[in-house]
């Protein structure tokens, strides 16, 4: 058995040569993307709601306050915490919480009526992400390919 000060050592190096968990940083988003099941009509529509501010979808008043995403290189994580009020019930709050866009079951709002979840968080003034540019097309005639022999 190991005295408890060489115990102690152990235990420090070890987490100093343990790999730091790799940890993506949250982009902060100004719009949050929803989408909103009318269980009458059978219909889904898609909406934005800017942070801070109302949107409506049947009786229900949206406001999302904060909405992160990751970078396009890392593994998705799109949350937001978002207020729900039934105007129909006198404004009366029926969901203050996080919505995870990767887990819409987990956190979604259900209603008698209508059902709300995020779906993303979107920046119209961010830069688009860089595409590779495809590679140009082959000229079958002047390609060396091989030829039947007839």
């Amino acid at each position: 058995m190991m005295p408890p000060r060489a115990s102690a050592v152990v235990i420090v190096l070890a987490g100093l040569l343990a790999p730091a968990a790799a940890h993506a940083e949250s982009i902060r988003n100004p719009l949050a993307v929803f989408a909103g099941l009318d269980k009458v009509t059978g219909k889904i529509k898609s909406f934005q709601i800017p942070i801070d501010k109302e949107g409506r979808f049947g009786s229900l008043l949206i406001r999302p306050r904060v909405c992160y995403s990751r970078p396009v290189t890392e593994e998705p994580k799109t949350t937001s915490f978002v207020e729900v009020d039934d105007l129909q019930q006198s404004a009366k709050r029926i969901f203050s919480g996080w919505m995870l866009a990767e887990s819409p079951g987990l956190n979604a709002v259900e209603h008698p009526v209508y059902d709300v979840w995020l779906t993303g968080c979107r920046d119209p003034n961010a830069p688009k992400p860089a595409q590779e540019a495809p590679p140009p097309p082959i000229d079958l005639e002047q390609a060396d390919v091989p030829k039947d022999n007839d």
